[in-house]
């Protein structure tokens, strides 16, 4: 692989059922010049519905009273900040030694990644990983199996495995802006850039997560061979370098930043999270800081800026494997140096033991599942009647109007489960709570 096709800014869109290149932004279409094809990516992520929702969805505490907890949107500007950084400092780094293609800026590296932080949980349902698991468990069990009958293996594995990489690229690629026809019609290297795991969800449970539905296979075939991924089987491609970037700069942001949560809804005390980062803020122990949010703040400051400086030059220390698909470790964060690298894996493991199973937590994650079911239990069999030729009863008909009509007896069962899942996992934690009370009779006054 190569710098210049990997930054390569072209668009694509569907026309007539056809992925095609799609025109060109001119001076005017950016401000006079005054955006670059990435900010304009940044903007339209920025503006999207998809993206606003984020700040009513899960990032680990489900419907958090505490406001200074984070939620999906929060923890993603956040991210794309760190992404920022570290494709700006790998960019300077590349310009450094002449590796970086004519015409692209550090600052342009940086906005790519920035962009894919933006975007990287926009496909995230209710609930967050509870709400997937959720959907998935749905789909699987053997008294919803008859609805599965009408679809290939591989359409089945799409619906039975809601992911939310995949439907983050469903909602930026199909679902907003222009529907159906591109969507938001991002550059190429952003959508590389956003895909970290380009393949389909026919290696599952394999391979476990991927991030590409059949419905947008084309358009990501389409855009893996402008950017000159290589390709590793007929649905699957190696992973575009700066992916490794943004996937670095969610590791560190909600590995240190859920245990700052903790401590803001006191599930930890200030001492265990200075404990815990320990490794990476030694000097810093002795600020004469005691308000414990600043002192929080003080310290993860200071060690997200160091998680920076060395992810970025592991990523240079690496980019031979990374141009050509052979990265020898899971991550970046695995081949950081000890500090770093036990410091993130350290605050992980710390969240999973205190945090992510902590009673309050799993009580609200516990009813995910039937608030989940409540929805698909009525809009499934409506679909499946509707794109199998079946009469529809009336309970069925309300059934269907309860997404706007959105469904087309044309569309069959696949897509018509598509776009089910396309809605279910839209709403926010609030709006799936209210709309499952509300759907099984409990909210009627």
């Amino acid at each position: 692989m190569q710098w210049p096709a990997l930054m390569s800014t072209r668009r694509f869109k569907l026309k007539e059922g056809s992925v095609v290149p799609a025109r060109a932004l001119a001076a005017g279409d950016s401000g006079a010049g005054l955006r670059t094809d990435f900010h304009v990516d940044h903007d339209r992520l920025v503006f999207s519905s998809a993206f606003r929702r984020l700040g009513r969805k899960t990032q680990v505490h489900p419907l958090a009273p505490n406001d200074h907890t984070h939620n999906r949107l929060t923890h993603s500007v956040e991210v794309a900040s760190v992404g920022r950084s570290l494709g700006n400092r790998v960019g300077a780094m590349l310009a450094a030694s002449s590796r970086l293609p004519a015409g692209v800026t550090p600052f342009d590296i940086g906005a790519v990644v920035q962009v894919a932080c933006l975007a990287h949980d926009i496909g995230n349902p209710p609930f967050g990983h509870t709400g997937e698991d959720a959907l998935r468990d749905w789909f699987r069990a053997p008294r919803n199996a008859l609805w599965l009958e009408p679809l290939s293996a591989a359409q089945r594995a799409d619906i039975q495995t809601y992911e939310g990489n995949a439907h983050g690229l469903r909602t930026v690629a199909s679902l907003e802006l222009y529907v159906g026809e591109g969507g938001m019609r991002l550059t190429s290297a952003a959508l590389g850039a956003l895909v970290k795991y380009p393949w389909t969800s026919d290696t599952y449970p394999a391979r476990g997560k991927f991030n590409v539905y059949r419905t947008e296979l084309a358009m990501f075939e389409a855009v893996a061979s402008e950017l000159g991924l290589l390709r590793r089987g007929d649905t699957e491609w190696a992973r575009h370098p700066l992916s490794y970037l943004m996937e670095a700069a969610d590791d560190i942001c909600y590995a240190i930043l859920d245990l700052e949560d903790a401590v803001e809804i006191g599930m930890l005390d200030v001492t265990e999270f200075e404990e815990a980062l320990g490794p990476l803020v030694e000097v810093e122990k002795a600020w004469p800081i005691t308000d414990p949010r600043q002192r929080c703040s003080a310290l993860r400051g200071s060690a997200v800026g160091k998680c920076v400086a060395e992810v970025a030059d592991r990523c240079m220390a690496f980019e031979r494997e990374l141009l050509a698909g052979r990265f020898p470790a899971r991550d970046l964060i695995e081949v950081c140096a000890p500090a770093v690298r036990d410091t993130v894996t350290g605050a992980k493991s710390l969240a999973s033991q205190r945090i992510y199973r902590h009673r309050a937590k799993l009580v609200t994650e516990i009813a995910a599942y039937p608030c989940m079911g409540a929805l698909l239990d009525i809009l499934v069999p409506a679909a499946h009647a509707l794109t199998t030729g079946k009469a529809l009863t009336t309970r069925e008909q309300l059934h269907l109007a309860l997404i706007d009509g959105r469904i087309d007896a044309s569309d069959g069962p696949y897509l018509a489960y598509m776009k089910i899942l396309d809605y279910v996992g839209a709403l926010t934690d609030n709006a799936a709570a209210a709309l499952a009370r509300e759907v099984s009779g409990l909210g009627i006054h």
